[in-house]
């Protein structure tokens, strides 16, 4: 074998070796951190799907990543979808949800495997309130155009989609999403509370800046409610598509601190 063969194979085993590791090898969680699983709750108006780019940042780490596929036919039916899924996990576990997600999160997080809660852009209604009454005071969102079935369930406007759910999102990704919305039973926003997890779990919260689905103002009076560690990014409403690095590092960071706390 000549000298350059060697030198090539040699460059392609680095490369294979490379590709099969996280983009940084200290970023790999440690073996014996106590809070190695995460199940990811979507929002309204979207399915599980979004979170691919979050689920290959943590699998990547080293994380077991739950993602649910919440109905949107009720508050009772999403909260059943996520606690099938924390009954599958093995151990203790960091929730996370999206927008309507968090209201989910929220009911379903005080099962005794949830370790930590994340908000990503989330709502979190305390217990005997109604999702509705988070946006009392705040002001509308203009962009943000529900269009609601006979039946009484909501999808985003077509029309509006891009400026008021993903303005930051490509065009076709745009499209896409906007023709396979997964519509809303609009009464569940209407649903009160039973349980407020965030009053007993410690919480995180991501807030896009550009978010057009809720006024700025009511996102951060949500996440300083719930005395949640807040991070900002400058995303829209689509920021589980658009910022999954941002995201898995909160959730990495809320895994660290309460594996910390059980030592």
């Amino acid at each position: 074998m000549t000298r350059t063969t060697t030198t090539t194979v040699a460059a392609i085993a680095a490369a294979a070796i490379s590709a099969a590791l996280p983009a940084n090898a200290a970023d790999t969680i440690p073996e014996g951190q106590a809070v190695k699983n995460v199940v990811l709750v979507h929002g309204a108006f979207a399915d599980g799907s979004g979170w691919k780019g979050v689920y290959d940042n943590l699998t990547k780490r080293g994380y077991r990543v739950t993602i649910v596929q919440n109905p949107l036919t009720s508050l009772e039916d999403d909260v059943a979808a996520t606690r099938r899924a924390l009954e599958r996990q093995d151990g203790p576990v960091i929730l996370v949800g999206h927008s309507w997600g968090g209201t989910v999160i929220t009911e379903t997080g005080i099962d005794p495997k949830v370790a930590g809660l994340v908000y990503v852009s989330a709502l979190s209604p305390d217990a005997g309130e109604t999702t509705a009454q988070q946006y009392v005071g705040f002001a509308p969102a203009a962009e943000f155009v529900i269009e609601t079935t006979k039946d009484g369930f909501g999808y985003v406007s077509p029309a509006k989609f891009k400026a008021g759910f993903a303005h930051d999102v490509s065009d076709a990704d745009v499209a896409f999403l906007r023709d396979a919305q997964v519509p809303i039973n609009m009464s569940a926003f209407a649903t009160k509370l039973e349980n407020a997890a965030w009053r007993t779990k410690p919480s995180w919260a991501v807030i896009a800046t550009e978010d057009k689905a809720f006024d700025q103002a009511m996102l951060i009076h949500m996440a300083e409610r719930i005395k949640a560690k807040i991070t900002k990014v400058s995303a829209s409403h689509a920021l589980f598509m658009t910022q999954p690095a941002a995201i898995a590092d909160t959730i990495d960071q809320a895994a660290k601190t309460v594996s910390a706390r059980k030592q």
